[in-house]
């Protein structure tokens, strides 16, 4: 690959460029914190992706740095409650689900290798990559908590259907394996988890083997097949039932008990089954 091929990227904190072969990697790296999706490092996702379409190789690739692939939207920025707004708030959502469209829309083949855990906001990101590979014994699910709703499961439905979309979504902390993610549709292939990231580069160097223009043109013909379907359509409408939701009676007092017993009191509140509880 030339020089020109690998034009000097900028210095990102959250994320990292690594270039292996046909397939430049997007390493989201803030192990420290379960690699959670904080606004900074979405806003570094997004430049990556953009310089990533005419630099670096034919094809891109997304994996964790850490124990996992990443934990979902940070916490810290998104879990807390604030000044009701639901404009802002469906903005907000709605540029969330944008990035994930941009690699949908992108000009490369994008491979989701996933380890460990992808939650809520994680499992955004790969239903919009065009391959995932993820450990077998991978951990993919819905939030830990109920505390939106309409947002992180219609996403799976044109993957895996709608009843077993509503099961992830109405069971509290809902996941599921590696290979039961194969089984649904969610992935494309299960591996023991040292073999993830060299199950995607051997895809990615088959890959390459087809002229980048060729490449394009499929994914984008695949792509407009399942827009014509309304999987962008779908996509567009899931701001608008989260944000709703988000201000719903039920979903304030739920914020309101969680500060009061704390994040893994009620963590595992939602967890336990009823007939377990003493």
């Amino acid at each position: 690959m030339s020089g020109s091929d690998r034009l000097e990227l900028p210095a990102y904190r959250d994320i990292r460029i690594e270039h292996a072969g046909p397939i430049s990697w997007i390493v989201l790296a803030r192990p420290d914190k379960a690699n959670a999706l904080s606004t900074a490092m979405l806003d570094e996702f997004s430049d990556a992706l953009a310089r990533l379409a005419d630099t670096g190789g034919p094809i891109v690739g997304i994996r964790g740095e850490g124990k996992g692939f990443c934990a979902g939207y940070d916490v810290d920025q998104v879990g807390k409650p604030k000044a009701a707004d639901p404009v802002a708030d469906r903005d907000r959502l709605a540029r969330n689900v944008n990035r994930y469209l941009a690699i949908w829309d992108h000009p490369k083949p994008v491979i989701a290798a996933v380890h460990g855990y992808c939650i809520a906001g994680a499992t955004q990101l790969c239903v919009f990559t065009d391959l995932t590979i993820v450990a077998e014994d991978a951990r993919i699910g819905e939030p830990a908590l109920p505390l939106g709703g309409g947002y992180i499961a219609p996403l799976w439905a044109p993957l895996v259907g709608p009843k077993r979309a509503k099961e992830l979504a109405f069971l509290p902390g809902n996941a599921i394996d590696g290979r039961t993610a194969v089984q649904w549709g969610w992935a494309n292939h299960a591996v023991p988890a040292h073999e993830v990231i060299s199950t995607v580069e051997a895809l990615a160097a088959r890959m390459a083997k087809i002229p980048s223009d060729v490449l394009r043109i499929k994914k984008l013909a695949i792509n407009r097949t399942m827009d014509a379907m309304g999987v962008r359509t779908a996509a567009a409408q899931v701001p608008e039932m989260d944000a709703l939701l988000h201000l719903s009676p039920s979903v304030l007092q739920l914020r309101e008990w969680i500060g009061e017993v704390g994040l893994k009191s009620a963590i595992a509140e939602f967890h336990t089954p009823p007939e377990e509880r003493t």
